[in-house]
């Protein structure tokens, strides 16, 4: 069977939380669930580094604002987490070729991340922290369980994955005004910061 299927869905979840995705396939071959992931993933210092990680985008995840900078940070790191892992995966297989495989799994991480970082900056337009939580989590839940799926169920996932990417496009869409909403306040408070800095000065001369 073609590997397409857990690449599209691996990419998709990269998008959210990249390290989440090393980390189950990690655990996934090292435990012999499955022998389609490769070496690379199930390597000691690799599923240790993930782990951290993942708890580091834990914690920030939920936190309003730290979120936003958070997925500034990443968005080079999840789309080139997620062609690499893609590419691994083929190259594992040998049903798909590495390239081709990490153009789809690199371009479906990207905007998987792209509806991730506008729907938290739409979140971060409500001054209480909870809702942060709640999405977080509904992430990380979504994440580890239709990455489990794909496992066992690869077409069955990557369908699943597709319309929950083509539903957060079309929301990400009705949040724009949000969003917007998000970056003139951003910008408000780096000007407070830059006067009340200014203020504080001692005069020159």
């Amino acid at each position: 069977m073609s590997v397409l299927p857990l690449v599209f869905t691996s990419g998709w979840a990269s998008g959210i939380n990249a390290y989440a995705v090393v980390l189950l396939l990690g655990v996934f071959g090292a435990t012999g669930l499955t022998d389609e992931v490769p070496e690379a993933l199930q390597r000691p210092d690799v599923l240790i580094a993930a782990g951290v990680l993942f708890l580091c985008e834990a914690v920030a995840d939920k936190i309003p604002y730290v979120d936003s900078v958070w997925d500034s940070v990443h968005t080079v790191i999840r789309p080139v987490s997620g062609a690499v892992v893609a590419a691994l995966l083929a190259g594992q297989s040998g049903s798909l070729p590495e390239l081709a495989a990490g153009a789809v799994g690199g371009s479906t991480a990207l905007l998987s991340h792209f509806v991730k970082a506008g729907t938290r900056m739409a979140i971060n337009t409500s001054p209480e922290p909870f809702s942060n939580i709640a999405v977080s989590t509904a992430e990380d839940l979504g994440v580890a369980g239709l990455v489990s799926f794909a496992m066992f169920h690869p077409v069955a996932a990557a369908s699943i994955a597709a319309t929950l990417l083509v539903l957060g496009l079309v929301i990400l869409a009705f949040l724009a005004h949000r969003i917007r909403r998000f970056w003139r306040r951003r910008a408000q408070r780096r000007e407070e910061k830059r006067i009340a800095g200014a203020a504080g000065r001692p005069p020159s001369g």
